[in-house]
């Protein structure tokens, strides 16, 4: 019963951010929004689809979900398709497991995903991956508590990625995506209108430059990044003409790779993103000029989405510079073959209040590579990933050439 009425709560959470306006229950003071007990007002910024930003890398899990400048393996397409032209192997897999809500009980609830690329020349690369998020088995009831047709809700994305170097130290990608999202598919909402699958199409575009930089003790190397991901058409479960924005994404991010011997190398990573979606208006700013009930911020298409994000925050500025969210991490390597990882992320309590460090580890052997990751939340609000260990496995088959 436990089970059933997690997994009830689950699907009625992710159809709810989907499909209800979205806007906050807050009063106004001199330009400043508060809650109804006197704190800022919460006001996240939310969108469909949001597994699309889970991140199911146990390197980047270990160094607070940072990537955009880490050196490339085949998990780059989530955070930068572009790092992988200057990836040493010609061909390299991944395959990654994330349980999620292991700790309130839900053991059939994951996400996995399986990445790789090749290189084609020293000039370009090709990756692909393939996600999947499963929501575990739900039992379905009508409005009076009867017991309907059982349903297993899931989403995935297929995503292949083009990167060429521009240059010897830049490089640029371009990604196209296909999201299917079946979360409750013949089921009936108020009205009688029946649940869809969603369908939408989205592509990413990023960017890497990296360069060495002399140190008097070793080599280092700097990489810097940035990517625009998720951009795209909107999606909806229903027939209604109102859809949902897709979770649209800038990301900047950075590493220093110092090798301090020839045994021993330190990484120091860095990452800022910020959704691309329209921020939810308040009652006082909530427009309407069509009058048929429904907000126009949530009318915008995708792309107008996009730009519109950007300034439209019902405090101004000051609430545009919440909605960034912070990643940054630490990587020690020995002899390229064990691996010590730790990080933090942060991010506003009025946009979520996410707020945790993280730890892993990671061992590489010939072709093979095995990475862990521990997330530690830091608030007393509780994490998808709360005592979970991640694990990812990856297999570099450039080295079969070289033997």
């Amino acid at each position: 019963m436990k089970k059933l009425l997690l997994q009830t709560v689950l699907i009625i959470s992710a159809l709810a951010a989907a499909t209800a306006p979205a806007y906050s229950q807050c009063y106004e003071e001199d330009g400043k929004y508060y809650n109804l007990d006197g704190t800022p007002c919460t006001n996240t910024v939310v969108s469909a689809v949001p597994f699309l930003r889970i991140v199911s890398d146990a390197r980047s899990g270990g160094m607070g979900d940072v990537g955009i400048g880490l050196s490339p393996d085949a998990n780059a397409i989530h955070f930068n398709a572009s790092k992988l032209v200057f990836a040493e192997e010609g061909l390299a897999m991944s395959a990654t497991y994330t349980p999620w809500l292991r700790a309130l009980g839900l053991n059939d609830v994951y996400l996995a995903y399986l990445t790789g690329y090749y290189k084609i020349d020293d000039l370009q690369a090709i990756g692909f991956g393939l996600r999947y998020f499963s929501l575990g088995s739900i039992q379905f009831t009508d409005q009076n508590g009867e017991p309907l047709v059982p349903g297993r809700p899931n989403e995935f994305e297929i995503t292949g990625a083009y990167a060429r170097k521009l240059s010897d130290k830049f490089a640029a990608s371009l990604s196209a995506k296909f999201i299917y999202s079946n979360l409750a598919a013949g089921q009936q909402v108020d009205g009688g209108e029946v649940i869809e699958p969603g369908i939408a199409g989205a592509a990413d575009i990023a960017f890497t430059y990296r360069t060495p930089i002399d140190m008097q003790n070793g080599d280092s190397e700097l990489t810097l990044g940035v990517a625009f991901t998720n951009l795209g058409s909107k999606i909806s479960y229903t027939n209604s003409i109102v859809r949902d924005f897709l979770p649209a994404n800038m990301g900047i991010g950075g590493a220093w790779k110092m090798d301090l011997d020839d045994y021993n190398s330190l990484t120091i990573a860095a990452d800022v993103n910020k959704l691309m979606v329209p921020t939810p208006c308040q009652d006082s700013t909530c427009e309407d000029l069509d009058n048929n009930n429904v907000f126009d911020y949530r009318e915008q298409s995708g792309i107008s989405g996009v730009f519109s994000s950007f300034n439209d925050a019902p405090e101004g500025f000051s609430e545009e510079l919440k909605e960034l969210m912070y990643s940054v991490g630490v990587e020690y390597w020995y002899d390229e073959q064990f691996a010590v990882r730790a990080g933090y992320f942060s991010e506003h309590v009025q946009k979520g209040g996410r707020r945790f460090f993280t730890v892993g580890l990671g061992l590489k052997y010939n072709i093979f590579g095995l990475n862990f990751s521990y997330l530690i939340p830091t608030t007393n609000q509780r994490n998808p990933l709360d005592n979970t260990l991640r694990f990812s496995l990856l297999f570099d088959f450039g080295d079969l050439s070289d033997q």
